[in-house]
């Protein structure tokens, strides 16, 4: 066969595909970058506490188990296909006046190397160890005869898939039949930005995470679903108590030049572009002993920036950290507003759910008038990125006149935006029309979840974004407002964001126009804020009525079977000639003095291989000698914030560790060890690859009050 010849003509554009590839790569991979003016309420709860943005209006839930203990080691779950219980369901006292209250905590982490981390979208940001674990914290409230339940898991990631809410989901209803459900169970992240990425379906957050890791997506199943477990088995009689204050110097506004396109007469009713107020539940039992804590503050956990590659729960998990550290003295890590806490939350619970095509919304703007959401679209604005991480490439936010060169490059690769989304999504200039791509899986959710549960005169609406702060005002007011027309007034409503799949941002309309960052990521359009209260109203007049009943479902979302996996290779660990892995490469000093670092280097091996072994539980341990029992005792581990566990990646299968131990000044005087646990992955010649635990100590140490 004659040898193929290319034309001078034709090499320039082979030459000019190459390129275009290259640029499209790096386009995407400005895809997923979290940040924004807005308020997402993050919970947090003691279990855990979550926050939102600064600029924000939904608020990330923070939560914190308060009497965990042993019960936070993670496990396998076994799931069966009846959907019978396969836990034997505990004994309810009846006779009480409160709740039953179950809390319960157990690992999520997935993988700590070989993934990147979610959050900023920034290329090259992978995870190279751990600096804390994350922890799912779930809490369950039951009425006095068990007759309604609600269940709120604080999950320390960046937001809730819709993929880890379905399995969920699937796996609640195998184990527990009916019991727990889509309406009654809200599954919320803090949203740190140092969490491991891998466990979505939609193809933008795919791309974002270089592939779906399967790996990691099991792990945090498997932890959201231990959690819950336990709190399920852990149920008492006990009371909920409400307080709520303001935090100042905590938060700052994002995009400030955004809120100022709001009216003037609804920014005048506030003093801050901001919102600084901090809700807390506080759980304790018939005894008045702690069981746990959930607040919503409107933070974002960004205190780790664009630079780490560390896995932690940032600021959110430090908050949780500190509170349970200081609630469970004796264990290992696993005043607000909380003790002057002492409104008690009484009433019935309530919950209503439904499955909206967020892409058809009709939304009634006033008596004659309507508009339209829209297909998804992300703007230019959206690859300008934020103070929080700014973007790669040439893009400022502000953005409203498309680029020539960008718009054309994306028209030959992905092809070109119909007139209806642009017209649709105007003034947004489409860089990505994201809700018109459908290879290999749609790009976007079409369809999400608008859910609130209720505790007696307290509502959690469960929002799938991130919120401005005064795009979070106007929906809570609205939807206080609904409650009140329909004979249930003075309810407090708390927003909680990120909850249950992820759909990026939520701005005014006022805002949407100024198209900053926010507004750019606000993938439904200019009416995107009034069509989820249009929505939300529509459960809170449900609830208010008691018509939950006669809710339609609404369209049952995708479950991708098929997903871009990730193309980092899973090979084979090495150690040195001569070498063992854990051998000590680097000791540790004879003696330290508080305030000092104490590091030792070990030979490694990849840290993803431990998430394949569900009951694996730290890397490290930091442990001192006590002489009267002749003992060592673990006073620290991997999800303690004074120590490093640090993998260096090198070629062929060779890795080192480095743990350091950042010697507080807490630390009693006395001989110490560092200890290392991992798993190699081993593969003979025609057989299947095996993970092979292996643990190392170093040699001991000294810690001394003074040299």
């Amino acid at each position: 066969m004659a040898k193929r010849t290319f034309s001078t003509f034709e090499t320039f554009l082979i030459f000019l595909l190459v390129m275009m590839t290259g640029v499209t790569v790096a386009l995407l991979s400005l895809l997923f970058i979290t940040s924004g003016t807005i308020e997402n309420n993050k919970d947090s709860g003691f279990l855990t506490t979550q926050s939102p943005p600064a600029t924000q209006g939904s608020s990330t839930p923070q939560g914190s188990t308060l009497t965990q203990g042993p019960a936070d080691t993670q496990g396998p779950t076994a799931t069966q296909a009846s959907p019978t219980p396969s836990t034997p369901e505990p004994t309810l006292f009846q006779n009480f006046s409160g709740y039953h209250i179950g809390v319960g905590r157990a690992d999520c982490t997935g993988q700590v190397a070989d993934i990147n981390l979610m959050g900023y979208g920034k290329t090259g940001q992978n995870a190279q160890g751990i600096l804390t674990r994350l922890y799912s914290r779930a809490f369950i409230m039951a009425e006095p005869d068990g007759s309604n339940r609600v269940v709120f898991v604080s999950i320390e990631i960046g937001m809730v898939s819709q993929r880890l809410r379905l399995e969920v989901l699937n796996r609640l209803q195998s184990k527990y039949g009916s019991l727990y459900r889509r309406d009654n169970v809200i599954l919320s992240g803090t949203h740190t930005h140092s969490g491991p990425a891998g466990y979505f379906q939609y193809t933008t957050f795919v791309l974002a995470s270089e592939g779906f890791s399967n790996r990691t997506f099991e792990y945090m199943v498997n932890g959201i679903m231990k959690s819950i477990e336990i709190a399920h088995t852990n149920m008492k009689p006990g009371k909920i108590f409400i307080n709520k204050g303001n935090v100042d110097g905590a938060q700052i506004n994002r995009s400030p030049t955004s809120y100022l396109w709001n009216p003037l007469s609804e920014r005048a009713r506030y003093s801050s572009n901001t919102d600084k107020e901090m809700l807390l539940l506080k759980m304790v039992d018939l005894n008045g002993d702690d069981l746990g804590l959930i607040s919503w503050f409107a933070i974002h956990p960004v205190s780790m920036n664009n630079s780490n590659h560390l896995v932690n729960s940032d600021n959110m998990g430090y908050a949780s950290y500190l509170f349970e550290q200081e609630k469970n003295k004796g264990y290992l890590p696993g005043q607000e507003l909380y003790a002057s806490a002492s409104q008690e939350v009484t009433g019935p619970l309530a919950s209503a759910h439904q499955w909206v095509n967020m892409t058809d919304v009709t939304v009634w703007l006033n008596s004659t008038h309507t508009g339209k959401t829209c297909k998804p679209a992300l703007g230019y604005s959206f690859a300008a990125g934020t103070i929080d991480g700014f973007g790669s490439l040439n893009f400022t936010q502000g953005t409203t006149v498309g680029d020539p060169f960008w718009d054309s490059l994306r028209d030959q690769i992905l092809g070109k935006p119909s007139e209806e989304i642009k017209e649709c999504q105007k003034p947004k200039p489409i860089l990505l029309h994201t809700g018109e791509l459908s290879k290999p899986n749609p790009w976007h959710p079409d369809i999400v979840d608008v859910q609130i549960i209720t505790l007696g005169f307290l509502a959690i609406a469960a929002v799938p974004g991130e919120f401005t702060t005064m795009s979070g005002r106007r929906f809570r007011e609205a939807i206080q407002e609904e409650f009140a027309t329909y004979g249930m007034p003075n309810m407090t409503v708390v927003v909680s964001g990120l909850c249950n799949v992820y759909t990026h941002y939520i701005t005014t309309y006022e805002e949407y126009q100024a198209q900053r960052y926010e507004a750019a990521s606000t993938i439904y359009g200019p009416h995107t804020l009034s069509a989820y209260i249009q929505l939300f109203k529509v459960l809170a007049k449900a609830i208010a009525t008691g018509t939950v009943a006669n809710l339609s479902t609404g369209p049952e979302p995708p479950f991708f079977k098929q997903l871009i996996n990730t193309l980092i290779p899973n090979i084979v660990d090495r150690a040195p000639t001569g070498k063992h892995f854990g051998d000590v490469l680097q000791p540790v000093n004879p003696t330290y003095r508080m305030g000092e670092v104490v590091e030792v280097v070990f030979v490694g091996a990849n840290p993803k291989n431990s998430a394949e072994i569900l009951t694996h539980q730290t890397f490290l341990t930091v442990e001192k000698y006590e002489a009267t029992s002749a003992t060592w005792q673990i006073v620290h581990n991997d999800a303690s914030w004074e120590t490093r566990f640090y993998w260096h990646k090198g070629l062929l299968g060779y890795s080192n560790t480095t743990i350091q131990w950042h010697i507080p000044d807490s630390a009693q005087p006395g001989i110490y060890r560092i200890r290392y646990f991992g798993h190699s992955r081993k593969q003979d010649l025609l057989k299947a690859a095996v993970i092979v635990s292996f643990e190392s100590t170093s040699s001991t140490f000294e810690v001394v009050t003074a040299l």
